[in-house]
Parts: structure tokens; sequence; C-alpha cells
């Protein structure tokens, strides 16, 4: 395993972390020439994801430091591969969490990549060369075509950003459980209303369906309601607005990335409801058995999604003007977003301005 192989000699700056401290501060690295089935994206915003938060402080224990974070990536492509026809130089490209997988396994072929054992991420993975991936906290990347998707001209690229992390990772349970267009009035729930969360409420709500917000924080009810157009909310901490809403929902969705217990949401469900877990809790949830079997309920989980389904996301999302409300930080003021995503202070998406006039920190 190499930082860098032979073919790595394009200069590029960027912004990695160095050890656990998890401060961000300028850094200079190769990466590939532009291969045959490469396209090369000059980056003009790149969210910032809580895995990012984890990479940095090595909470995983499988930083590979230096590590440049990002995977919520959009640009302009500068440069196309010989083997690439359906991008071209000019075009708006998005670049999610996925830089290679398999290409020949059951789940590469049939549209589940992202499910592909041998599946290496956008930083902190290992390349087909044996390099290690740096994220879009960087002025450019260099990515295969098969991993890129286009973004609709109709989107905004700074809040179209944290679609290829926040928005996929909700949209892919909510196509896999027959829930977008083609099928609106189902009653789902959505638990915790941050980054995930607001964008699932904007997802059901263009689909057509009765949204419920299910919430620790009573101050998220004016939000959920007012501002993202929830149409119900139930402070989770609250026994009688539990007990009142038992049986009501058809689906929920479970943003949470905190340690709780899946019991109490699956009393809300109706019988043979189905609960997805896309949160990643760093101590596994609580799963009493007794509101599984009496229900006759479901609890699945879901990671991001195949670049098939992200392309559908983007491209219903440029149909129904669906876009993410973000902060836009500089590159100077990423640590104090890192800082203030530790306590949940944005609504909902820090994306850094990676093209901006504050290049430096």
């Amino acid at each position: 395993m190499a930082q860098t192989t032979p073919n790595h000699t394009q200069t590029v700056s960027g912004w990695a972390a160095h050890d656990p401290s998890g401060k961000i501060t300028p850094y200079t690295f190769k990466r590939r020439e532009n291969g045959k089935n490469d396209v090369t994206i000059k980056i003009l915003y790149c969210g910032i994801c809580h895995t990012d938060l984890h990479h940095v402080k090595n909470d995983w224990g499988i930083t590979m430091y230096p590590v440049v974070p990002g995977h919520e990536i959009v640009g302009i492509i500068t440069k196309v591969g010989s083997k690439v026809t359906n991008f071209k130089v000019g075009d708006r490209a998005g670049v999610g969490c996925l830089a290679a997988t398999c290409l020949d396994c059951e789940y590469c072929r049939d549209s589940q990549e992202n499910y592909c054992d041998q599946v290496q991420f956008v930083y902190n993975g290992v390349f087909w060369d044996g390099s290690i991936t740096y994220g879009g906290y960087s002025e450019f990347l260099v990515a295969d075509h098969r991993y890129v998707v286009r973004v609709p001209e109709s989107l905004p690229m700074d809040a179209a950003a944290p679609l290829l992390c926040a928005g996929i990772t909700v949209f892919s349970p909510l196509k896999d459980n027959n829930l977008l267009d083609s099928s609106p009035g189902k009653r789902i729930g959505v638990v915790g209303l941050g980054g995930l969360g607001h964008i699932a409420v904007k997802f059901g709500k263009a689909f057509g369906h009765h949204v419920t917000v299910i919430s620790t924080s009573p101050s998220k009810e004016k939000e959920a309601k007012n501002r993202l157009g929830a149409d119900d909310f139930i402070l989770s901490t609250d026994a009688d607005q539990m007990q009142a809403k038992k049986r009501t929902l058809d689906f929920i969705l479970d943003t949470v990335a905190a340690h709780h217990s899946l019991g109490p949401t699956l009393e809300l469900l109706k019988v043979n409801g189905t609960l997805v877990v896309v949160g990643a809790p760093d101590k596994p949830v609580d799963l009493p058995s007794f509101p599984l079997i009496f229900g006759k309920r479901v609890v699945k989980g879901s990671m991001i999604g195949s670049i098939k389904e992200t392309q559908e996301m983007m491209d219903l999302c440029g149909k129904h003007n669906i876009s993410c409300d973000i902060e836009v930080v500089s590159t100077s003021e990423i640590n104090e977003a890192l800082h203030r995503l530790t306590k949940n202070d944005v609504k909902y998406r820090f994306v850094i301005d990676i093209a901006g006039k504050s290049s430096n920190l």
C-alpha cells in the first residue's frame, strides 16, 4: 500500500488531517494522471459529512494519515479519458463515496456495487493501483467515470453537494421500499432532523407522502413543520405522544447517529411496517424483540446507493427542485465547521467553497 504510485505526477493542493487531533491544515500531494476511463474534475464545492469528523479523529481506528476528507464533491469536468463517452469537458459532475469496486461480483453486475466486498472509498481507501485515495477537500479530483454522476443544470452546485452522501443515503431506502413518485399517500416517519433527516423530509413530501418527524428536541417541531413542510411531529421523550401515535406509520427512516433504543420507535409502525436504520451510532442500538414479534415488523439497514440510484436521485432532485439546506464555509473555516459539527450546530449541512477566494487556512 502506497500513498502514490509512479503514475501520480499531478500536484494538487488540498487540506488534510495528519494526526488524531483532527486539525485540518494545507497539504500538497499527488494525484494520478487522467487515464482512459477517468475524468478530471475541478472541485467547486465539497460537503462536510459526520464521517469526515470520525476519520480525521480516527474514531473508528482505520484512518491512514494524512487523510484528505470529503465525499460530497461537485465540480466541472476539465479532462476526459479516451474510453469515456458519457461525459465531456465542461459538464457539471458529482462524486460521492465510491472510488472503486471489483466490477464483477453479483452486486456490481446488479447495480448494487456499493455492497461489493472490495468497495474502496473516495478517501482513506486503496485504489486499484495500490495508492491511498484522497477526497474532496482539494482543488481537483481524478475519478473513474463509472463512479461519477451528472448534476442537473437546475440545481445550485453548492446545495447539491450533500446529495452525494446525505441525499443518496436517505433516497435509497425510500426507493427500496417503493416510496418514490409512483406510490404516494403513505405515512412515513423520519427520526432525527439533521443533515440526513431534513433531506428525507423533503423527499417524502416531494413524493406525495404524509411525513412525521420524530425527535427528542421540542424546538425541532417548528423547523419540521414551518421550514420543511412536515405534516406532523412527535416528541419521542413524551410518552403520551408516543402512545397516541402507536401503529400509525407505514415506514420509518432512522437517521440518528447517537445510541438509542429502537423499541419505542418500532411501536409507531403499523403491522408489517418497516424501519430502516441509516444512522451509525458508535455503540449498538437496543432492539427489543416484543415490538418486532407483536407487530410483524422489519428492521433493515441501508448504506448510500449505487451510481445508477445516485443518478436517478439527482435527476429527481432536478425535477422536483430538491437541494439541501446548507451553510457555506471557506477553506479557512474548515476546522471551525468541524468543531461546530461535533455540537450539531448547523442547519443542516456544511459545504466548503473549495474554489472560493479564501483558499488557505
